[in-house]
């Protein structure tokens, strides 16, 4: 039997033989024939993505993709090492990110309500 899957808004083909259980025997883009309609994202995930940054210091990376829920700092503030910079929602989960060293925030990327993907730029501490 042949099914059409949609992951991640790719569609495969997906040819399974029928046993005991099913197994999958193989897989492979499906013909680029049937475009698919897209949905629309969710208000909530329509937030603007970190922007470009560029800066002189120490990068603060975002550790995982999430949410951008608080922002702690601003341009030119001092901070210690392990203050805790931004609060990202992960998994319906509130991380702080702490500071990696002391010293002063020369740039800053991520706002609150902004999306971030794992190892994105959110600020560098000069």
């Amino acid at each position: 039997m042949k099914y059409e899957v949609t992951l991640n808004g790719k569609v495969y083909e997906v040819d399974v033989t029928e046993l005991d259980e099913a197994i999958v025997q193989s897989v492979s883009d499906a013909p680029a024939s049937q475009p698919q309609a897209q949905s629309p994202a969710p208000a909530a995930q329509a937030q603007p993505a970190a922007k470009p940054v560029s800066g002189k210091g120490t990068a603060v990376k975002a550790p995982m993709p999430g949410t951008i829920l608080k922002t702690n700092i601003s341009i030119g503030q001092t901070v210690k090492e392990g203050d805790v910079l931004f609060i990202l929602e992960a998994m319906k989960m509130e991380n702080e990110i702490p500071s990696p060293v002391s010293g002063t925030v020369t740039s800053l990327a991520a706002d609150k309500g902004s999306s971030v993907a794992t190892d994105d730029v959110l600020a560098y501490i000069g």
